[in-house]
């Protein structure tokens, strides 16, 4: 198969045989520029998670709507394209897999940001960019050029780094380690979210998956919204469900450029590009919620920009 650059990973491309209808096709960006892409718009995907925090949203509900939205979408994007599904059986497994552990990870981050701020939040829940990148180098055999793999350890030292400055409860009532077992759930199904992405990227059509997957997703987060629902942000009920459309419009744009991305990019640096999405976070959280960012996280936030550019081809 032609490749698309130096860096890449065998058999992240598409086979001389042929891919399911709409897996691949010309692209206007390479995998780099579809990665940052994905980046922002995950990054303000996800200052709405804060924004459904501190207006005290039911998160089930935020959730649910975002994942219906997404779902719809989806739906109405693969009916429109007249493409074939291709391997049935392949698409269900995956996007049962990539449904139910992106819908926990969704949930356990809103919930988090109820008890850490932003700038430890999501540089903590990015730690599974480890396991992530582990498993691509190890599975993939993803091979990397020199200056790749020195953005990928500073990446992953800005994560760490980030992770380790010291966390203060977000407000009264708010629980440090109940934070940080939310971080812990949304870290590892974040990581099996973004590996199983990469299968689907590989081998299922995109519109196809993302309609299943956050279908299934939907039908997930709705049971939390029956169990947890009365309990939790029940009086903002509209508020929480137009923050979730309006994270289910970004998160479609996101998502489908990230599958591009990983149809013909290594994911070993694609997850550490699009995991900085947090910088767009918190940026926007200290600017509109007066979030402070201490001069350490300052400096992770530098490293963080000169690691993208490092990682890229």
């Amino acid at each position: 198969p032609e490749r698309l650059g130096d860096g890449q990973s065998p058999g992240v491309n598409c086979p001389e045989r042929g891919p399911p209808q709409g897996r691949c096709m010309d692209l206007s960006f390479s995998w780099y520029g579809f990665s940052l892409i994905a980046l922002v718009c995950f990054g303000l995907e996800r200052f709405l998670y804060k924004v459904s925090a501190q207006r005290g949203c039911n998160s089930a509900r935020t959730t649910f709507t975002f994942m219906t939205t997404v779902a719809l979408i989806g739906t109405l994007a693969f009916l429109r394209s007249g493409e074939a599904v291709g391997e049935v059986g392949v698409l269900v497994l995956l996007a049962l897999i990539n449904s139910t552990s992106f819908a926990g990870a969704t949930y356990c981050q809103i919930e988090a940001l109820k008890h850490l701020p932003t700038s430890l939040t999501f540089p903590l829940v990015r730690l599974n960019t480890l396991i992530v990148v582990i498993f691509s180098i190890v599975y993939f055999r993803d091979a990397l050029l020199a200056h790749q793999v020195a953005g990928m350890a500073l990446a992953v030292g800005v994560i760490v780094f980030m992770a380790r400055q010291g966390a203060e409860p977000t407000r009264a009532g708010a629980s440090v380690r109940t934070g940080l077992m939310l971080v812990f759930v949304a870290m590892l199904s974040g990581a099996v979210a973004a590996i199983s992405s990469k299968f689907a990227a590989q081998h299922t059509n995109h519109l196809a998956f993302i309609a299943l997957s956050y279908g299934m997703g939907s039908l997930f987060s709705l049971t939390l919204v029956r169990r947890l629902g009365p309990k939790r942000g029940s009086g903002r009920n509209l508020e929480a469900s137009l923050i979730g459309i309006a994270m289910g419009a970004i998160n479609f744009v996101g998502f489908s450029c990230f599958l591009m991305a990983l149809t013909t990019g290594p994911l070993s640096i694609i997850i550490l590009i699009t995991g900085m999405y947090f910088l767009v976070a918190i940026f926007l959280a200290a600017l509109v919620y007066h979030e402070r960012i201490s001069p350490p996280r300052a400096l992770g936030i530098a490293l963080t920009v000169l690691s993208l550019v490092l990682l890229r081809s």
